[in-house]
């Protein structure tokens, strides 16, 4: 089953279940979802014309999906770290709550000692020598894991290790 569709199911489900928590994260994702088959479909539209075949190339891919996902999880980390910062713990444990449901979509995540192991083998493939380098590694990476990866933490050892 496509990831999209898995999604729909699952926001049905909470429908009926009457998980509020749920069906909001899940309503909200597909908003997202939406908006971006929109901007695709615009894209597309000046070289396709055949309307059946514009809305079947407009759906996102299950990589574009995860993507989508990966966004919307990142708008609510930076909303905990925003709402710790002024003391809003209420908010912090909500917007919490919300990214572990969307994490459930994600891939498996890779760990922190697997992160650092391919960031090594990054930087001997593209023969890193500095923080200069630091493009070319990180981009290598993320391209790898799309989706397994948190960017920021494979910032942090790059810079680590090229430092």
């Amino acid at each position: 089953m496509a990831l999209k569709e898995q999604i729909k199911k699952e926001l049905n489900e909470s429908l009926k279940t009457g998980d509020q928590a749920k069906r909001l994260v899940l309503s909200t994702l597909m908003s997202a979802v939406k908006n971006k088959e929109v901007e695709k479909r615009t894209k597309i539209s000046k070289e396709v014309s055949d309307t059946t075949e514009l809305e079947k190339q407009s759906q996102l891919t299950d990589e574009e999906m995860i993507q989508t996902i990966a966004s919307e999880i990142k708008k609510r980390k930076e909303s905990v770290e925003l709402f710790k910062q002024g003391n809003r713990e209420e908010l912090a444990q909500k917007e919490q709550a919300e990214m572990e449901i969307l994490q459930a979509y994600m891939p498996e995540q890779l760990s922190e000692d697997k992160v650092r192991e391919e960031v090594k083998s990054a930087i001997d493939s593209v023969g890193a020598s500095g923080p200069q380098d630091m493009g070319k590694v990180i981009g290598q990476v993320m391209g790898k894991f799309k989706g397994q990866v948190d960017g920021g933490l494979v910032s942090k050892i790059a810079k680590e290790l090229l430092s």
